[in-house]
């Protein structure tokens, strides 16, 4: 990706300003494999962040890491009738074993060809639950409380870095428990734990419900997200957990023995995140200067900038400036100290600008005198000038304030633009206005009616919010009656 010194801004094309964050913030860069994006060092310091977090949190609550194949049969996919054909087009396929070299150059050996097809793993809960099978037999054995970490591949033809791309990272949790009661509770308990990494880490208000039959997961009983609203008042699933009830289990024969000798399909859940919450974390923080990025996820949370007019006074700054790294770091995670001496002052501020470091502290020969140092804040820019016997207390409590302030202007724009409509002409000039927002209304559960919306005006129903309040109403498109409200919006 070549480097880019401009910045689209948001009022003039969302999406362009959205790409030229990733690009000038050297997240990501473009693949030659159509589809795939590149994970860059400082893209990927992120995710490794998201996973440290995220793999401890799934550890508190139980569960195990493991790891499975990336293949997966073709015929496993054909068991569970609604999960193949929720994936069937997004499949990739390996047809043969081999290549072979010709004077033309490297073709497809046509004498390798495979006696069954593979599928390169889209989403895992066939080859797990074919496992889980023999790993199964007693009621000893239960819950089985797996998770792992891989990458997956859902054919797009269609991509955009960390949204949307043909090959992607994340984790996925699959389960096995004796009840319905059991698999019900632990879906929803892995949802609130995405909720939680949003809030305290991410600085992302979320909303949590269930997703109508239509936008469910693919053999899934029950399909719960977590919905985020972007900028531009657009929502995007930062989170999914399922029921997956016993439609695996029986497809898999995934039995178990009870304590009173009788044979039971288990109960299964699923659930997983992806680099595509990078994306979200962007579009929610993120200005017209650069990435902006949430103390408690920042992999650079503090930068130290020396400044020096001559070679003079340069040994004499960045010895001062290693000091004060060395002391802040006893206290303040994450804390880097600039030492390049080929960019100019200009160039390596801006640089970390853009990258969205929390907090920037600027140390010169002046400062140094008087004994100050220059302190600026990514979110809002704004300087100030401390003590440097103060510094580090100062740093200290300026992350905790930068984490909660951008926490609190991303929950005021989520409720600035939610809107309650029961008219149907209104909800279509909401939704075409520069930022359409959530909008609550009532909707009769059929799905004919959410189809016909999402044709006539792009919006798609995200979620029925966990908290919703019952309450008589008129479905916004057909006027059959409703109890309840659910959240229509446009969504990435």
């Amino acid at each position: 990706m070549a480097a880019k010194k401009t910045i689209t801004t948001r009022a003039e094309n969302y999406s362009d300003w959205y790409l030229d964050i990733v690009q000038v913030a050297e997240l990501a860069d473009y693949s030659a494999v159509k589809g795939c994006m590149i994970i860059m060092p400082y893209g990927y310091s992120i995710w490794e962040n998201f996973q440290k977090v995220l793999d401890k949190m799934i550890k508190d609550t139980g569960h195990k890491n493991a790891y499975f194949p990336l293949f997966i049969p073709k015929s496993f996919l054909t068991k569970e009738a609604q999960h193949v054909d929720g994936f069937a087009k997004e499949c990739a396929v390996v047809t043969h074993h081999r290549l072979k070299a010709t004077p033309d150059g490297v073709i497809v050996d046509p004498e390798a060809k495979l006696s069954e097809e593979l599928i390169v793993r889209p989403t895992s809960e066939t080859i797990i639950y074919d496992t889980y099978a023999k790993w199964i037999n007693s009621w000893r054995d239960l819950p089985l409380l797996i998770n792992q970490w891989a990458n997956v591949v859902r054919w797009e033809m269609r991509t955009r870095p960390f949204l949307r791309t043909t090959e992607f990272l994340w984790q996925e949790g699959h389960t096995a428990h004796a009840t319905y009661d059991d698999a019900e509770e632990e879906a929803r308990k892995m949802l609130a734990v995405y909720e939680s990494f949003c809030r305290d880490y991410l600085a992302t208000p979320v909303i949590p419900g269930k997703k109508s039959e239509s936008e469910k997961f693919a053999g899934a009983m029950h399909t719960y997200s977590i919905e985020s609203m972007m900028q531009d008042g657009k929502a995007l699933q930062a989170g999914t957990s399922h029921n997956l009830g016993q439609n695996f289990a029986k497809a898999f024969e995934v039995k178990y023995t009870g304590k009173d000798g009788k044979q039971e399909y288990v109960w299964q859940t699923s659930w997983g995140v992806s680099t595509r919450m990078i994306g979200q974390l962007i579009m929610t923080h993120s200005d017209d200067k650069g990435l902006v990025l949430p103390p408690n996820i920042a992999p650079i949370k503090v930068v130290v900038v020396p400044i020096w007019k001559d070679e003079g006074s340069k040994e004499n700054v960045m010895k001062f400036c290693e000091n004060v790294v060395a002391e802040m770091s006893a206290a303040v995670d994450s804390v880097q100290l600039d030492s390049r001496d080929y960019l100019s002052m200009g160039e390596r501020l801006y640089e970390w600008e853009k990258k969205g470091v929390p907090v920037r502290i600027e140390i010169g020969q002046r400062d140094i005198d008087s004994g100050n140092a220059v302190v600026v804040r990514r979110d809002t820019s704004e300087k100030k000038i401390v003590p440097v016997a103060e510094l580090t207390e100062y740093v200290a409590k300026l992350l905790t304030e930068i984490q909660s302030g951008l926490y609190a202007a991303a929950e005021k724009r989520l409720r600035d633009n939610s809107h309650v409509i029961d008219n149907y002409d209104e909800f279509k000039k909401q939704l075409e206005k520069d930022i359409p927002g959530f909008i609550h209304a009532h909707w009769c559960g059929n799905a004919k009616c959410e189809e016909l919306i999402k044709d006539e005006t792009k919006a798609s129903t995200r979620c029925i919010p966990f908290d919703v309040v019952k309450e008589k109403g008129a479905c916004i498109k057909c006027g059959e009656s409703s109890d309840q409200r659910i959240i229509f919006a446009k969504a990435y």
